[in-house]
Order: structure tokens, then C-alpha cells, then sequence
């Protein structure tokens, strides 16, 4: 969908449908020349209770009167919401070009939610789907118009919203077609056409002679090879005093659970373990088209996790790229094992800030449900930066304690540490105090995205994968660059 910003009075673009917000109390601000927007209010058929949506046609145009509801309560995610639902009905009707007029005195987190519901809330997947010739394709084109220069607030929000779609692609595509190699193809792909960005890929035998038992030993399973990404960015003109951010993603692009085999119900929704790394790639891809000034780096262990005969076992004891030894107890506890050598590995690249982003624990699901991401964190100032990012960027997350008390729930008899417990008991904390080692004194935050990763139910994500993290991530890298 091409995005564009507009200073010109709605009627007078090429909009073939243009959407306009009312607030509770309020009435149209700028009605058409005959008034009919302000009719269909006073009429009852449109309302400004939160989501309602009522339709006419004037001046040779479609025009959605959204209800916005309390004008103190309206926000950048509910700006996603009600775009996604107006996009929706535009979609309906037809229509190929919108445009949406911004409620008077929007902030730029409102602004961009406009723009990133209908871009999110238009995103369709249907390339494995016989082509219907009916279907006209939708929205191609949405301008925003107001008062005020937003040109550059809606081309970011632009960036931002299909480099989510973009993750949402790699999300979506089966395992026998994102495999690690793909993964690892989109991400050169990226390095060879944004500036800035570079690549590098590590197969098996590299994994293996660097030392990184954990990650090598979760690949010995599947006949699929293994890839370790490393994404480099460098901005334009970087203040030294920005640290370098590291970015890892967990992209376990099938997950089987290894010997300790999951069940087989919804066992097909494990195409989605990869998520975290798609979030990586595309994050590092938002970053640079957006030309931010600062250092990124982008760590992402794809690999498979099944069972074979030479699958690792339970009560295997492997040793991490760091030199810790690990017992394995439960082989499907394998994404703290891919990511744990791939902290120490973005570590050792020259991250100073860390976030790592995982489809990692059940337990986390039944905590949070498909509303927050679970936050855990080794540093304080650095928690509240990545709560921060998720509150403005309204991808959110719930901040879940670390304690050394929970190191004793990963203490092995017979290694350093454990890579699971078995009571259940804080399952997505001592999954984080297990990574929390590997993170070592860097600030790092952990993002345990099981629950939000896809099928959110948010009107803007459908179903299938939602591209969650892409909007966080580069809130914070955004935030980074401004201090």
C-alpha cells in the first residue's frame, strides 16, 4: 500500500473514499459542502461511540464517519483500531484509495496509528491460495491529511507498518518452504538492498567450532542446516555516546519438541517459532530505511528442532559458547538454548544494550494471555526503556520478575545448570533466569512473545502471524537515537 501525507482538504484529493473521526461531544470538524457528514450524526445513523462506523456519499465520494469515542482516551492503538475497522469497510465498498482526515490536535503516536491500522488491518496472505479473478486487490493507496506537516511522522509510520507485514510473510510461510536457509536469504536480501546493513551467516560446522554446544546441539536433530545471522547496521553519522544496540531472535523454524515430542494438536501452529527472528530481520530493515544514527546489531539462531536418531536426549549434558555445561531435561525447552549462545554471541559482536525476542514459554500464554508480552530485565534503567517502547509503540508488555532465589530452580546435579524445571512452577521466569546468565552484566531485556506472536485477535492483525516486536523495537532503537 502506497502511504502518503497530504495538507490538502479531503475533498479535494483523489481519494475515491476518505474517513473522518468524531469525538464523544464533538461534531464533524470540516463537513462536506452540503453538510451531509454533520445530517448523518444528527440523523442517529452515525455515532461517536468508540468503533461505530456509518457511510454516505457526497461530492463524489464515499465517506466513513468513525466514532471515536472519549476524545481523553483516544491513543495511538486506538487510532490502529478504528483505521483497521474503517479500512475494513472501505475495503467493502470497493475502495482503492483512502484518505483519512487526522482529528485536530494529534500527537504523532495517533498520527502514525492511522496509518499503521490500515496498512496492518489490509495485510493479507493467500500466496499458497488459488488467484480469484474477482477480487480487486483492495487498498492500494491511503494519504492522511492535516493541517500540520505529518509528512515525515506518516512516511515512518509507513516504514514501520510494512516492515511488520514483512515479518508477518516469514511468519506465515510453512516450514518446508522457511526453512533457516530462507531465513537467512531474506536476510542477506536486506543487507543488499538497505543502506547500511550488512550480513553475515554461519552454517553447522562453523556453529559447532565456535563453541556453541547449545545452539549445535538443538540443530543435531534435523538434516536441515542450521544458520546463525548476524545482521550489522550503521547508521548515518553515529554519536559515539549512542550504545550498540543488540538485537536476538530465536527462529526455531519448525519445533517439534525434539525427543521430548509436543502433542500433535495445533502442532502446526510451530511454523511460528521463528517469530522472534522474523521480528529481528525486519526490525533491522524498518531501522535503516528510517536512517536512524546509531549502531544495531542483529543476532538471529534459525534452526529446526526434531527428533531423529541423532537428536539430542534428555539427560544430555552439552557446554555453551561461554563454557557453561548444561544438563538437558526436556529437549522442547530449546529456544533458551539457541538463544543463549546467541546472547554471548552478540555480546562478543560489541552489543552493549541487549533485548532478546522469544515464542519461548506455554507458561507465559497462561499468564498473560494474547495482551502483553512478558518482560524481563537485568537492569532497571534499561526495563524501563523497553516499557516505554512497548507502551508507545502499543505492542505491550508486563514486567515479570528475576531473583536469585530462581537460580536454585535451574541448578543441575550434575552440570552448572539445567535447561528446564520440571514442577512447572515460574515457567517463563526461570526460562529468563536461565538466559539471564549468558546476558552477563550487559543491560538486557527479555521478550517472551509466546502469547502474542499471532492470533492476537487485534481488529489490525487477523489471523496467522501478527509481526509483533517490529513496532517495539523500533520504538526503542527511535529512542535511542533521540537521547
Amino acid at each position: 500500500m502506497q502511504v502518503s501525507f497530504t495538507r490538502s482538504a479531503p475533498v479535494d484529493t483523489h481519494a475515491d473514499t476518505v474517513a473522518i473521526g468524531v469525538f464523544d461531544g464533538k461534531g464533524v470538524a470540516h463537513d462536506t459542502p452540503g453538510g451531509e457528514l454533520q445530517a448523518l450524526l444528527d440523523s442517529g445513523e452515525a455515532k461517536t461511540k468508540f468503533k461505530h462506523l456509518a457511510v454516505t456519499h457526497a461530492e463524489g465520494k464515499r465517506w466513513i464517519v468513525a466514532g471515536l469515542g472519549d476524545g481523553e482516551r483516544f491513543d495511538g492503538e486506538r487510532a490502529r483500531v478504528i483505521a483497521a475497522l474503517a479500512g475494513e469497510r472501505a475495503r467493502e465498498l470497493g475502495a482503492e484509495e483512502l484518505c483519512w482526515e487526522l482529528p485536530h490536535d494529534s500527537d504523532d503516536h495517533v498520527a502514525g496509528g492511522f496509518v499503521e491500522g490500515t496498512v496492518l488491518g489490509a495485510y493479507t496472505f493467500d500466496r499458497y491460495k488459488a488467484k480469484d479473478p474477482t477480487n480487486g486487490g483492495g487498498i492500494k493507496k491511503l494519504c492522511v491529511s492535516d493541517h500540520d506537516d505529518r509528512a515525515q511522522t506518516i512516511a515512518a509510520a509507513g516504514i514501520v507498518a510494512h516492515a511488520t507485514n514483512a515479518a508477518r510473510d516469514l511468519q506465515n510461510v510453512p516450514a518446508n518452504d522457511m526453512t533457516p536457509h530462507a531465513l537467512a536469504a531474506r536476510a542477506r536480501e536486506l543487507a543488499g538492498s538497505e543502506q547500511g546493513v550488512s550480513c553475515e551467516v554461519m552454517g553447522r560446522d562453523e556453529i559447532v567450532a565456535a563453541g556453541m554446544g547449545m545452539f549445535g546441539a538443538v540443530a543435531q536433530g534435523t538434516y536441515a542446516e542450521p544458520q546463525l545471522i548476524t545482521l550489522r547496521y550503521e547508521g548515518p553519522d553515529p554519536d559515539p555516546a549512542h550504545p550498540t544496540l543488540g538485537l536476538v531472535g530465536k527462529a526455531v523454524t519448525f519445533d517439534a519438541g525434539g525427543i521430548s515430542l509436543k502433542p500433535a494438536l495445533k502442532m502446526s501452529e510451530m511454523k511460528f517459532d521463528m517469530s522472534g527472528g522474523a521480528a529481528v530481520i525486519e526490525t533491522i530493515g524498518a531501522i535503516a530505511r528510517l536512517a536512524l544514527p546509531l549502531r544495531v546489531i542483529g543476532v538471529v539462531g534459525a534452526t529446526e528442532n526434531l527428533p531423529s536418531g541423532r537428536s539430542m536426549k534428555p539427560g544430555d549434558i552439552v557446554r555453551a559458547a561461554d563454557g557453561t555445561s548444561v544438563e538437558i531435561i526436556n529437549t522442547d525447552a530449546e529456544g533458551r538454548l539457541v538463544l543463549g549462545d546467541c546472547l554471548v554471541h552478540a555480546r562478543n559482536q560489541g552489543a552493549e544494550r541487549l533485548v532478546d525476542i522469544a515464542t519461548l514459554t506455554g507458561g507465559c500464554v497462561v499468564a498473560l494471555g494474547s495482551v502483553h508480552a512478558g518482560l524481563m530485565a537485568n537492569d532497571e534503567d534499561w526495563a524501563k526503556a523497553v516499557d516505554a517502547a512497548a507502551r508507545a509503540s502499543g505492542e505491550l508488555a508486563w514486567r515479570l520478575p528475576l531473583h536469585e532465589d530462581y537460580d536454585e530452580a535451574i541448578k543441575s546435579r550434575y552440570a552448572d545448570i539445567m535447561n528446564a524445571v520440571e514442577d512447572r512452577k515460574a515457567a517463563p521466569i526461570t526460562a529468563a533466569q536461565f538466559l539471564a546468565r549468558f546476558a552477563g552484566d550487559t543491560p538486557w531485556a527479555h521478550l517472551d512473545i509466546a502469547g502474542t506472536a499471532w492470533n492476537s485477535g487485534k481488529p489490525y492483525s487477523g489471523k496467522g502471524g501478527n509481526g509483533f516486536g517490529v513496532r517495539l523495537m523500533v520504538e526503542l532503537a527511535r529512542s535511542m537515537a533521540a537521547r
